[in-house]
């Protein structure tokens, strides 16, 4: 059965073409950069699930003001199934390492970030996002 997850676009405010990523240290993936995100839990809103994951994986405070789609994650071999819900908004407060979960984290320009090879389904997402900008 598929879990539902939640990935989080998080840029400083009045600047969308610079996003935060966070370098995995757990499986699968562990090693490569990724969008900060995780599990819902059961019962829990999607919108806070996103704001509770921003929190724990970088210490930002994270408001969602964009829903960027939906994106399935299928990796048989990492006994993966997904379907993540992304979104975009500002992130304000102190970036705090989180080791268990994160070994690094970085600012980004968005086009340098779509150059890189990132976890899950992480570069669709962003080419998502990117085209959004566009408009």
């Amino acid at each position: 059965m598929p879990k539902a997850t939640v990935a989080a676009i998080i840029h400083p405010a009045g600047d969308r073409r610079t996003i935060l990523l966070t370098r995995r240290n757990v499986n699968p993936f562990n090693g490569l950069w990724c969008l900060p995100g995780g599990h819902v839990e059961e019962f829990e809103p999607a919108e806070t699930a996103v704001r509770r994951e921003v929190k724990e994986e970088t210490g930002l405070d994270f408001v969602p003001d964009t829903f960027v789609g939906w994106f399935e994650e299928i990796f048989p071999e990492h006994r993966f199934h997904a379907v993540a819900l992304a979104f975009a908004g500002a992130g304000s407060g102190a970036l705090q390492s989180q080791p268990d979960e994160v070994s690094e984290m970085a600012w980004f320009a968005l086009d340098d970030a779509l150059a890189m090879p990132l976890a899950f389904t992480h570069n669709l997402v962003l080419q998502h996002y990117a085209r959004s900008l566009e408009k």
